[in-house]
């Protein structure tokens, strides 16, 4: 008998990924064989997204493309936008299976039960309370794993659905988590990402700490490399900063976000710092480590951003100089305060305001990129190979290109950086 296939098809954030990678995994042990997203497949599982309209739109429009290519095809759909909105899913035509955040780890067995296509089933996505955890962790699709510590967020930021969507701030023990990343290492792969919703927010379940956890991730043998995916300014505290100069394994790399340079409108948004407090955060990162990556995420066009309020968060992202800015224009999202909000701004003006800071961005990322330039680093190599030439990353997200040597493909080469391109890519010249 000819094994079933099944594609997956993930959308939206590093916690997703690793979810889909882990639901990979029980369908290949239950005899399934897993194909590429293009390929034709019996079962198709769509991971969702609800972040914007436009993530929401992204789903429909894959729905219906699977649909036409497969008509045949089981299409299973679970993530936020399946928690939010279940029954808009459900109309579409060619569902066959919503599947609740709170579920996602039974939807093997959903899949599995359903006798062939037929209307659209949609299972515990009406649940007040999302508490259960799915552990999970990401294995062979990339030279990094991504290992999910945390789910939920406790915050209630007056423009964010995820909270609705995910639940409140839980997690795995740490023990736990610490036999999930020698697995990974078992596996091979060299490098962890630690991901959550709201990662530092570590603990709420079991009473122990963010930094603890890094600590016994840090003593995990044959892991060289560990990134805090995101994590948020007030809970990037003065102890973990130190642990992360210290660490050998824990790269010169955060990714903080910001939302807005502007105070009045941080409050809109229900943020947990003022703009001084982040500028705290980033010098405190600076002190101990000068040639750290700083990504930021930053909203434009939030309801009652003014061009003087604008201009306050463009100045200040010039003051920091960050490496790198994940701009977003503000996306109304239904049920969240920020929805009800007077002064709307036009969708013209807020796509001005993305152009401004992306053309700050190019600027601000190729200035960090260039400052590399003649110096030598370590760069883990992955598996990517564009022509000729291979791609991996710095400790501190400089993106370096080399003629392409299988042979180091997911290992750690001491390289001399070369020139810049338009990309801000470096060339490397491996040395060992």
């Amino acid at each position: 008998m000819t094994p079933r296939r099944v594609s997956f098809h993930t959308l939206g954030c590093k916690l997703n990924f690793s979810e889909s990678s882990t639901l990979a995994r029980e369908f290949e042990r239950g005899g399934f064989v897993r194909v590429a997203p293009d390929a034709e497949a019996d079962i198709c599982v769509i991971n969702s997204c609800s972040v914007t309209e436009h993530a929401d739109k992204k789903c429909r429009n894959l729905i219906r493309k699977l649909h036409r290519r497969n008509p045949g095809a089981i299409i299973a759909v679970t993530g936020c936008y399946a928690q939010l909105k279940p029954h808009e899913i459900a109309a579409i035509e060619g569902v066959d299976i919503v599947l609740s955040n709170n579920d996602k780890g039974n939807l093997y067995e959903r899949v599995v039960e359903l006798a062939g296509k037929g209307a659209a089933r949609v299972y515990s996505c009406e649940t007040d309370e999302l508490t259960s955890f799915f552990a999970a962790f990401s294995s062979g699709d990339r030279t990094r794993a991504f290992l999910k510590v945390q789910d939920g967020c406790d915050y209630c930021c007056s423009y964010c659905t995820i909270h609705y969507a995910r639940g409140a701030s839980r997690n795995m023990p740490i023990a736990e988590l610490v036999a999930e990343a020698r697995q990974i290492a078992a596996g091979g792969q060299k490098e962890i990402v630690i991901t959550g919703v709201n990662t530092g927010d570590f603990g709420r379940t079991t009473g122990e700490r963010f930094i603890d956890l890094l600590r016994a991730l840090d003593g995990v043998e044959r892991i060289e490399r560990y990134r805090i995916s995101s994590i948020e300014p007030n809970l990037l505290t003065d102890e973990i900063i130190d642990f992360c100069a210290a660490s050998p394994k824990f790269q010169h790399h955060f990714h903080i976000p910001l939302q807005s340079g502007c105070d009045r409108i941080l409050g809109l948004m229900r943020r947990r710092y003022t703009t001084a407090k982040f500028a705290d955060r980033i010098a405190a990162v600076r002190r101990k480590m000068p040639d750290a990556f700083i990504g930021i995420d930053v909203i434009v066009g939030f309801p009652g951003e003014t061009e003087a309020d604008f201009g306050q968060t463009r100045a200040f992202l010039e003051e920091i100089a960050p490496a790198f800015l994940h701009i977003f224009p503000f996306s109304s999202r239904p049920g969240t305060p920020a929805a009800a909000m007077p002064d709307k701004v036009q969708p013209a003006v807020a796509t001005r305001r993305v152009g401004e800071l992306e053309e700050l961005c190019g600027r601000l990322h190729g200035a960090f990129c260039a400052a590399a330039v003649g110096t030598e680093d370590t760069v883990l190599f992955e598996s990517t190979v564009r022509g000729g030439m291979m791609f991996g990353y710095t400790g501190n997200y400089r993106r370096v290109k080399a003629p392409c040597d299988r042979r180091r493909i997911n290992t750690l080469c001491r390289v001399r950086l070369g020139g810049m391109d338009e990309s801000h890519d470096l060339t490397g010249e491996i040395l060992d």
